[in-house]
């Protein structure tokens, strides 16, 4: 039970840019780029601040 509560707050946080960039034109783009480099911390942030910047 534990673990999957873990899992499920683990794939909340990684996938957090994607949760954030939803209504953005390019919302596939920020989901590519979270999937292949979000688990790099570079990744990541730049996948996060292309989801919160203006269109």
């Amino acid at each position: 039970m534990q673990e999957s509560i873990f899992v499920v707050i683990f794939l909340c946080v990684y996938f957090l840019p994607t949760i954030v960039g939803t209504k953005h034109k390019n919302s596939n783009s920020i989901f590519v780029l979270n999937l292949f480099l979000g688990w790099t911390l570079l990744g990541w942030v730049i996948a996060l601040i292309w989801a919160v910047k203006k269109d």
